[in-house]
């Protein structure tokens, strides 16, 4: 049976994230990601996942500067060493918290850089990062995001993240799924699922156009949803959309779709 969780830094940002936990435990979920929990010690996390009893079930490996218009670690050439010192970072805050799944995020071509070196970058950080988290049993997955919201991303589709996996062959490493971001490259979203569910190894949604909460754009999540549901897939399926209003007034899909139907 998959999972749901819900994404504490896209949703619940009307509060500071040490206050978002206590949300999420409101909402009926015991399953979370935060994307960079690094603004909090592991104690504090810790302490609001024990006072709420949530999991934290994915984190990714700190991007360097992605997230503030720049190019990011993982495919940059140059900067090897400190795309291992966050993955180091992100192992710490993995098992102490017991993350089960860890994201790479490739991060966007330079551009002064030739596209082969920041691929071939990119493989060869895909591997140290699956041989490293393996070791802990910790699930290693890279992002495929659309490249009108981030620009020169070195992974966009389906087709480019089937390439890295045949460069990295590391039997460990797998996709992460966002239905909104494959939407967004006018994918498919249930063929695609269908088509790669044994190479995917988290799945993360929102509607598209507009990256909201489901059935407020054009995703046919019902189909979805009952397709994973009866799927051979027993991961998890996160929220990660940006609230149309506010965060405690999004979660009518929740009851409409997964109400007796999975373990939240």
């Amino acid at each position: 049976m998959s999972k749901l969780a819900v994404n504490i830094s896209m949703i619940f940002t009307e509060v500071p994230l040490i206050e978002r936990f206590a949300l999420a435990h409101a909402h009926g979920f015991s399953h979370i990601e935060i994307q960079f929990p690094y603004e909090l010690s592991i104690e504090d996390i810790q302490a609001q996942l024990e006072l709420y009893n949530l999991h934290i079930c994915l984190i990714n490996v700190p991007a360097g500067d992605l997230m503030h218009g720049g190019n990011g670690l993982a495919g940059i050439p140059g900067r090897e060493v400190e795309f291992h010192q966050a993955l180091t970072q992100a192992i710490e805050y993995a098992t102490a918290l017991n993350v089960p799944s860890v994201n790479i995020l490739a991060g966007k071509q330079p551009l002064d850089a030739d596209l082969l070196p920041c691929l071939n970058t990119l493989s060869d950080n895909l591997k140290l990062a699956s041989h490293m988290l393996s070791e802990y049993k910790i699930q290693p997955v890279f992002e495929m995001i659309n490249g009108t919201d981030m620009p020169r991303f070195l992974v966009q589709n389906i087709a480019q993240a089937q390439e890295m996996l045949e460069a990295v062959q590391h039997g460990a490493l797998k996709m992460q799924f966002d239905c909104y971001h494959m939407a967004m490259m006018g994918e498919d979203v249930l063929a695609a699922l269908k088509e790669n569910i044994e190479w995917i190894g988290h799945i993360q949604f929102a509607d598209c156009p507009g990256r909201h909460e489901p059935d407020t754009a054009q995703i046919d999540f019902a189909e979805i949803f009952k397709w994973l549901q009866d799927s051979s897939y027993h991961g998890y399926i996160a929220a990660e959309y940006k609230p149309q209003s506010h965060s405690n007034q999004s979660f009518a899909w929740k009851d409409k779709y997964f109400t007796n139907n999975l373990s939240i």
